[in-house]
C-alpha cells in the first residue's frame, strides 16, 4: 500500500531557481501581451499561470510597470544587436542599409508583444528608468551611426543626421506595425512592400548627382 501511495502521489513542481523565475515571468508576460494585449497583464495573473507565490514574484519585480519595463529594455537590446548585426555582416553601404530595414520589420514581426510594449506608451517610468533611455539610444544610434557613416563616404545627403534617422525610422516603423497588426495579410503585399521601401528611403537621402553643365 505504501508503494502504491508513492506510484500514485504527484512530484512536485520542480522549485524554479533564481534566474530560471525572472526568465519564465518574463516569458509568460510575453505570452500574455500576444494573445491579450498589454492592457491585461497582471503581475498577480502572470504568477498564477507559472504557480508561483506573491513573494516570489516580488522578488524579481515591484509591479507590472517594473515587468513591462524589463520586457521594453529586452526588446531594444534586442533591436540593437539585431540592426548592427545587418549593417556589419552585409558590409556597411547601401547593401547593409538595405539590409537593416529588413532586419528592422522582421524583429517586429518575431517580436510583437516586445515591439508593441517598447512604443506603446504602456512604460510611465521609462523617462525616469536610465537603463531603459540608455537601450532605446542604443538601438537608435546604430541608424545614426549607419547614416553618419554613409554621409562621410559622399553617399548620402549631408541633412541633419539626427533629423533624417528619425525620418527613416518614422516610415520603417510604420511598415513594422502593418505587418504586425495584419493590415497586409497577403504575403505577396509584404514581399512586395520591404523592397519598395527600401528603395524609395534610400532615394529619398541619396546624394543627389551633380549635372553636368
Amino acid at each position: 500500500m505504501a508503494r502504491s501511495a508513492l506510484r500514485t502521489r504527484k512530484n512536485p513542481a520542480k522549485p524554479y531557481h533564481h534566474g530560471d523565475l525572472r526568465r519564465a515571468l518574463l516569458d509568460e508576460a510575453l505570452r500574455t501581451i500576444q494573445t491579450q494585449g498589454v492592457e491585461h497583464l497582471t503581475l498577480r495573473t502572470v504568477g498564477a499561470k507559472l504557480g508561483v507565490s506573491r513573494s516570489a514574484l516580488y522578488r524579481h519585480f515591484a509591479d507590472k510597470q517594473s515587468l513591462l519595463a524589463t520586457v521594453g529594455k529586452e526588446g531594444f537590446g534586442k533591436l540593437r544587436q539585431a540592426l548592427a548585426d545587418a549593417w556589419e555582416v552585409n558590409g556597411h553601404g547601401r547593401i547593409g542599409f538595405d539590409a537593416m530595414h529588413r532586419a528592422y520589420v522582421q524583429f517586429a514581426v518575431a517580436h510583437p508583444s516586445h515591439y508593441r510594449v517598447m512604443f506603446g506608451g504602456f512604460i510611465e517610468s521609462a523617462a525616469k528608468d536610465d537603463q531603459f533611455i540608455s537601450e532605446a539610444s542604443g538601438a537608435f544610434q546604430v541608424l545614426l551611426d549607419a547614416l553618419v557613416e554613409q554621409q562621410n563616404a559622399g553617399d548620402i545627403r549631408r541633412d541633419d543626421p539626427v533629423l533624417m534617422a528619425r525620418f527613416v525610422w518614422a516610415l520603417v516603423h510604420g511598415t513594422a506595425l502593418l505587418f504586425i497588426d495584419g493590415q497586409l495579410p497577403e504575403p505577396a503585399q509584404r514581399a512586395a512592400l520591404e523592397p519598395y521601401l527600401a528603395e524609395r528611403v534610400y532615394a529619398s537621402i541619396r546624394q543627389p548627382t551633380l549635372r553636368a553643365k
